[in-house]
């Protein structure tokens, strides 16, 4: 009763922040926005046709696309391509850093350099954009019945809407980010993905009492779900703190500023769902190319038939599909690691403020002390986090659990968004000397001479 009590209180601390109010109403009205753009259907398209196409979506690469849109591509709706495209146009800026000295240098040029960095991702995601849209309209012209008036002025019309959509999900990730609370990227991740939950638990509840899930397999799914989600919270929580001494030192007119204990929090998945998002999407690349393109015929060959080739071993479930899954996971959680964090810096700052690691010497050897650490605990933080995404796939198999569409990915994202949207919310509180949510007992402060507790 006390902890319901608690909780309920700690919500009602997030509306008396009048600035952490307005964030979350900003999220709550973008994300609103975001999901009913998602049920507009795009113009010149047979709805009721499209309901048939939702059967070849289920169990492949195409379907893990769908499922980051929230079903955007099965109802072709006006936000059909969702976040994706700019998150691939992100990926690819990334990657052309570490071999491009241009963009390199754009990078370490601050707050001007990524503004650069932003504009040049917007101006690719447009342009992605426009391709996918031209490819998933022809897509949906080999599809019987679904298009009212097959020809250049639907593909056209259906360019110029999706393009659109495309930048205006981009926009409100950006405002989310900027004007809200959390990653607005992976918010609109989160809220797709969680869309489907509900439907998916009342499906698996008739199938039980049809007799299609018997109780011990229900059991074992749940379980499944419980361990999975503790999982990705010890993994998101985990840290590993290095100590740090700051001297005594003079300050002022005499002033003395007494030395110091802390640390430097090390989290053991720094990457947080990144590498998840980024692994997905470039294994949807073959899977989405061969659904637009179509099957080659018998005997063919050239790119269509490697595409398809690819597209095959690469099904969800498959052993190479979990292996290459594995592979990039671990590859982007490294990636992003190094992007996010970078030991000479930290090294930098510390020696600025006079501060050292006890045994350590300041400068260069903190900075190779720190990159020692962070490259060995980031190691199984990488294969957990690619443990926990492809596990519950060999479970759901085991059990005959395939009609739950909630996997290991799906859970590490909204997982893994949640836990950070609420400790940015936790860190708003906390400034603004309320009770949060992730840590017991009150808040301290002092004010006007005395001291009081909230």
């Amino acid at each position: 009763m006390a902890n319901g009590q608690s909780a309920a209180a700690a919500a009602a601390n997030l509306f008396k922040v009048p600035e952490l109010k307005e964030k979350i109403l900003f999220t709550l009205l973008c994300l609103a926005i975001y999901r009913l753009g998602s049920h507009i259907t795009t113009p010149g398209v047979d709805v009721v046709a499209l309901q048939a196409l939702a059967g070849q979506f289920q169990g492949t690469i195409f379907g893990i696309y769908d499922l980051f849109v929230g079903g955007g591509l099965q109802r072709a709706t006006v936000l059909a391509l969702g976040i994706m495209p700019y998150i691939s146009a992100s990926i690819l800026f990334q990657l052309l850093a570490a071999v491009m000295p241009t963009v390199e240098k754009l990078q370490k040029e601050g707050e001007e350099g990524r503004r650069k960095l932003t504009q040049w991702t917007r101006y690719t995601t447009v342009v992605l954009c426009i391709g996918q849209a031209y490819t998933y309209a022809l897509f949906l012209e080999s599809q019987p019945g679904a298009v009212l008036a097959p020809g250049w002025g639907f593909r056209l019309l259906t360019v110029l809407m999706l393009t659109t959509g495309g930048m205006f999900v981009m926009w409100l990730g950006e405002q989310i980010t900027e004007r809200g609370v959390g990653n607005g990227m992976s918010l609109l991740i989160f809220f797709s993905i969680l869309q489907g939950f509900p439907g998916a638990v009342i499906n698996t509840w008739e199938l039980f009492r049809a007799g299609g899930i018997s109780l011990f397999k229900l059991i074992a799914l749940c379980i499944t779900l419980v361990l999975v989600v503790a999982a990705v919270v010890v993994l998101t929580m985990a840290q590993r703190k290095i100590p740090v001494q700051i001297p005594r030192k003079v300050v002022g007119r005499g002033r003395i500023r007494e030395g110091q204990r802390s640390f430097i929090p090390l989290r053991v998945n720094s990457a947080g769902v990144m590498p998840i998002i980024f692994a997905q999407s470039i294994i949807i690349i073959p899977g989405t190319l061969a659904a637009f393109t179509g099957n080659p015929g018998p005997g063919s060959s050239g790119v269509r038939r490697f595409i398809y080739e690819i597209t095959q071993a690469l099904q969800v479930g498959s052993i190479w599909y979990h292996i290459v899954t594995v592979v990039l996971i671990i590859y982007f959680t490294y990636f992003y690691t190094s992007i996010i964090f970078n030991p000479a810096d930290l090294a930098d700052n510390l020696k600025r403020q006079g501060g050292f690691i006890p045994g350590v010497k300041p400068g260069a050897n903190t900075a190779q002390y720190i990159d020692h650490v962070l490259t060995r605990i980031t190691l199984p933080g990488a294969v957990y986090l690619a443990l926990i995404a492809v596990l519950p796939y060999g479970i759901f198999a085991l059990f005959d659990l395939q009609t739950f569409f909630f996997g290991g990915t799906s859970l590490l994202i909204v997982v893994g968004v949640a836990l950070d949207t609420v400790q940015q919310m936790q860190q708003h509180l906390l400034l603004r000397q309320y009770e949060g949510f992730m840590k017991k007992g009150r808040v301290k402060y002092r004010g006007r001479g005395q001291q009081r507790y909230m």
